[in-house]
């Protein structure tokens, strides 16, 4: 789980290509091209589905031309990815066919593969920044996708605007004894439980948030901070930066009573159990609270992560 294990991206973002408008009129008619209708993917049950150039330009009796969106370059640089972020010229009736053969990245994330789940991370936050910000912050005037879809120009003053992620912490608590604390959130199923997590507040440090989210949502102070990892999470437009910490004082942990409503501490053993008598939701697999969670219970032999397959949940 350290920051030094963590691979490489699978996909080269090759950002110096975006400026240059006529070698991306080229990459897509090379590409393999993502498909997305108000925020969900071209996709079977478990992996992404590409269409290339030719396919898009027969769709465009069905689809609007949108916009063009570059990915990067993925197998050693040979194939040129793009996002095509659309909508139907003439709406289906019913969500089931407006939809069909398209999935949100919620319902897939946990089937996909290094490369697909990069590259859909990235089209699901671009496409989100971009629904979000049609007009200038600035001015107020319209704005137009430009550089392959990195940034939005003022149409009025020709300022750029870049898209940007909100960070926030993610934290497994953990005593004295390698027990882990986990919360429930009223908004949650029954039996949903997770690692605490907020946003970074301005002026904050990732360290200062850590101990204050702990703090206010379950209770305890929190030593010994250590960071994890990262996770891309655009839901709508995150950062996950996941962190480790002690607390010297476990028997003070209580829930704040409004963003979580019941905390548990859990040793290896219990959580084992509580699995098996489904007592226990977990994050989903796609989830850094998830990984964070296995890689806990599977650093001590004997426990391997079969042991936590079983109910998992989004909402």
């Amino acid at each position: 789980m350290s920051a030094r294990n963590q691979p490489l991206s699978p996909i080269n973002r090759a950002s110096h290509l975006r400026t240059d408008s006529v070698a991306l009129e080229k990459l897509w008619d090379q590409a393999l091209i993502l498909q997305i209708i108000d925020g969900r993917i071209a996709a079977t049950e478990d992996a992404l589905v590409f269409s290339n150039a030719a396919t898009v330009n027969a769709r465009s009796e069905t689809f609007n031309s949108g916009e063009r969106l570059f990915l990067g370059l993925g197998r050693d640089d040979q194939i040129p990815y793009f996002a095509w972020r659309t909508s139907w010229i003439n709406e289906p009736l019913t969500e089931e066919e407006k939809f069909e053969g398209f999935a949100t990245l919620r319902e897939i994330g946990g089937s996909l593969d290094d490369e697909e789940i990069a590259l859909a991370m990235h089209a699901v936050g671009l496409i989100n920044w971009h629904a979000a910000h049609p007009k200038c912050p600035r001015c107020g005037a319209d704005t137009v996708s430009d550089l392959g879809g990195a940034v939005r120009v003022c149409v009025a003053d020709s300022t750029q605007h870049h898209p940007r992620t909100d960070p926030a912490v993610i934290v497994l608590v953990k005593d004295s004894d390698d027990r882990i604390l986990l919360g429930h959130q009223p908004v949650w199923p029954e039996k949903r439980f997770s690692t605490f997590a907020g946003f970074v507040e301005p002026g904050e440090s990732f360290e200062e948030c850590v101990s204050r989210e702990v703090f206010e949502e379950a209770g305890v102070y929190c030593n010994d901070i250590n960071y994890l990892r990262s996770q891309a999470w655009p839901f709508p437009a995150s950062i996950m930066i996941a962190f480790e910490a002690i607390t010297d004082h476990p028997e003070n942990a209580r829930p704040d009573g409004e963003e979580i409503s019941e905390v548990r501490w859990f040793s290896r053993d219990e959580m084992k159990l509580a699995v098996m008598n489904a007592d226990i939701l977990l994050p989903p697999s796609i989830s850094v609270a998830r990984k964070m969670i296995t890689a806990w219970y599977v650093s001590k032999a004997g426990y391997t992560q079969q042991d936590l397959i079983g109910g998992e949940t989004w909402r």
